[in-house]
């Protein structure tokens, strides 16, 4: 293989991304747009709940027991219903989330040291939101619970509250959240969605690339030249991983200064790791553009083969432990969990080559089966 060639095979590519504003585009200005479009609007943190509520009993205490979820960030208070109808027409509407129904004798009943049952309604079409939601509410509840039982020991035992808190939680969970103290999910999809990104990018503009030549008959030049395949394939594809290279920098700057993200790795490893990513699905891309023979089909496939792997078996959304065993199994078989574990590790942890190399060496080996495959499966004379 000739360097000379290779490079002026690159070279054109180079020159007709730049000349084509459209194509200049889906390299440059789409992979920015995703990272923002999905950073924005892909939040797994639940606040703000609207939900409303019933008093039934009006006494100073059900009120002190309601302000617990009013004042809470978790919730937003709507306003108190008339009954229950309106409050199931309120849930029907999607105008509220949750609500909860305080019964009469509230405060009576728990004066006489009696159990009170307070009902909460619960919008359970989407099952995450709901549980997170119930935990919330049981929270609340427990304190309110624990606040009360406290105060009837130290009065009935005439001890200072502190001490009486004792008896009621003698266990108590001191908890502390590593790697993202302030537990906000946006510093982990901002950066998550840069495997995302760098999924979908590089093989959308190699297939495209590759099969523009096909199918505009320019290809016919380099079957009559004395360009090798290995020439017009690493030539080809040499302008797409250096604009993704380029993107790489973009995306961690909008997910650093723009998302606040934390960046606690090596910038080196990270830089290196995802430049690795980036020749891997460019690879994806490469054997795409051997399958298809237009434009559009090339477009469809690699964004079903890139995106869905990207956001369903990454562990982006969903934990791939939390997974069922044979979904494990497809999970490990693309690169998008070894780059994800990777950014997280960057980002979040501070993790370097000790310990998530052998995350690289899985891309590097997928990222040699793919150029590999593509190779020998590319001809230079067309097949009839």
């Amino acid at each position: 293989m000739k360097w000379r060639r290779t490079w002026a095979v690159a070279w054109k590519e180079w020159r007709e991304v730049m000349r084509d504003r459209l194509f200049f585009a889906m390299a440059f200005v789409v992979p920015s747009m995703i990272l923002l479009v999905l950073g924005y609007g892909l939040s797994l943190d639940v606040e703000n709940i609207p939900f409303a509520a019933i008093d039934y009993d009006k006494s100073a205490l059900s009120r002190d027991y309601l302000h617990r979820f009013i004042d809470s960030r978790y919730f937003d208070y709507r306003g108190e219903a008339r009954n229950v109808q309106q409050l199931d027409r309120l849930l029907a509407a999607s105008r509220i989330r949750f609500a909860i129904i305080v019964p009469p004798r509230f405060q009576e009943r728990l004066a006489a040291s009696r159990p009170v049952a307070v009902q909460s309604l619960i919008d359970g079409v989407f099952p995450y939101r709901t549980q997170v939601s119930k935990g919330y509410v049981a929270a609340i509840n427990a304190d309110f619970s624990a606040h009360l039982l406290t105060d009837a020991i130290a009065q009935r035992q005439g001890i200072p509250r502190a001490r009486a808190r004792q008896f009621v939680t003698p266990i108590r969970l001191d908890a502390r959240y590593l790697y993202n103290q302030a537990i906000r999910s946006r510093w982990s999809m901002s950066s998550g969605l840069i495997m995302l990104v760098l999924m979908v990018s590089p093989p959308f503009l190699t297939a495209l690339g590759v099969v523009r030549e096909r199918e505009n008959g320019s290809i016919y030049n380099i079957y009559a030249s004395t360009v090798s395949r290995g020439e017009f394939i690493v030539g080809k594809l040499l302008p797409y991983v250096v604009i993704s290279a380029m993107n790489i920098f973009i995306l961690w700057g909008f997910a650093v200064w723009l998302f606040g993200a934390p960046f606690k790795g090596d910038p080196l490893f990270f830089f290196t790791a995802s430049l690795v990513y980036v020749i891997c699905t460019a690879g994806i891309g490469l054997l795409v553009s051997l399958i298809v023979r237009t434009q559009a089909a090339a477009a469809l496939l690699t964004m079903v083969i890139t995106f869905i792997p990207a956001m369903l078996y990454s562990g982006l959304l969903v934990p791939v432990e939390s997974m069922g065993r044979e979904t494990q199994i497809e999970a490990h078989l693309f690169p998008t969990l070894y780059y994800l574990r990777i950014v997280w590790g960057s980002f979040l942890k501070g993790l370097g080559w000790p310990m998530l190399w052998g995350n690289v060496a899985a891309l590097v080996a997928y990222a040699a089966v793919l150029w590999s495959v593509g190779f020998l499966s590319f001809h230079k004379r067309p097949r009839q």
